[in-house]
């Protein structure tokens, strides 16, 4: 699965703390997909973040 930050981010870095692996805040200090999810546990993670984000900036599709 494929996740993805768009322009709601706010950059308040719930998603890189939940997940590590996935996101991360860049010097522009927003959030930014760093890798896909590889394993169940990541993938778990990586939709926390996504379901804890205040702002609904992430999103995933296929792939």
């Amino acid at each position: 699965m494929k996740y993805t930050v768009n322009d709601n981010c706010i950059g308040c870095g719930v998603c890189a703390e939940l997940c590590p692996d996935v996101f991360r805040l860049k010097d522009d200090g927003l959030s930014h997909v760093i890798a896909d999810p590889k394993d169940d546990g990541t993938k778990a993670l990586a939709e926390q973040a996504l379901e804890s984000c205040p702002v609904a900036a992430i999103e995933h599709g296929e792939g």
